[in-house]
């Protein structure tokens, strides 16, 4: 069945969930079932009510087994061959408030924080930027550095070469109890 949204884990220890909660995992690391109700589907095949499911999802989320549940879609497909991650050396100070405010530009997939590694990279913001050709994505990238100003003291865009496959952590069945 085919799927755009995916659940993001990270580390996940034993005493952070319990069976059913690795199970729900399992079913749903490859991506939610592309339907009206995918948390129904979910539900029947764990033999709880869709309620159970929706509840569960959210206490993963609250405790930080589960970091987030998020869209997952083919650029290339869409006719995003210019994909660029635009990185930043951003006044810390400034970090959190700028980062906000390019997140929420429509042409930026994702924004986040990194720490610099002085001295080979000065970057701690970085911002995925999609677009249709190069030119587009650096009249984006310029956008972004205008938003920035002063708080920006240097910047790189690193264009994809390929399409990467992106998955989370992975537990395998074999480690559900009675399998």
């Amino acid at each position: 069945m085919a799927s755009i949204a995916r659940i993001q884990t990270d580390k996940v220890s034993p005493d952070m969930v319990d069976a059913l909660d690795r199970q729900l995992i399992v079913l749903t690391q490859a991506g939610l079932p592309l339907l009206k109700n995918p948390y129904a589907l979910i539900a029947t095949k764990l033999g709880i009510s869709e309620g159970e499911v929706l509840q569960r999802m959210q206490s993963m989320l609250e405790r930080g087994v589960i970091r987030r549940i998020g869209a997952v879609p083919n650029h290339y497909k869409l006719g995003y061959r210019a994909n660029g991650m635009s990185v930043w050396d951003v006044a810390d100070d400034r970090l959190d408030q700028l980062g906000r405010a390019i997140g929420q530009l429509s042409f930026v997939s994702h924004c986040y924080q990194r720490p610099r590694q002085l001295p080979i990279w000065p970057y701690n913001l970085f911002a995925m930027v999609h677009a249709h050709t190069r030119e587009e994505a650096m009249a984006y990238v310029a956008q972004i550095q205008a938003l920035l100003g002063d708080a920006c003291r240097g910047h790189d865009v690193l264009f994809s070469s390929r399409i990467l496959k992106k998955t989370g952590l992975r537990l395998q069945k074999t480690t559900l109890p009675g399998n």
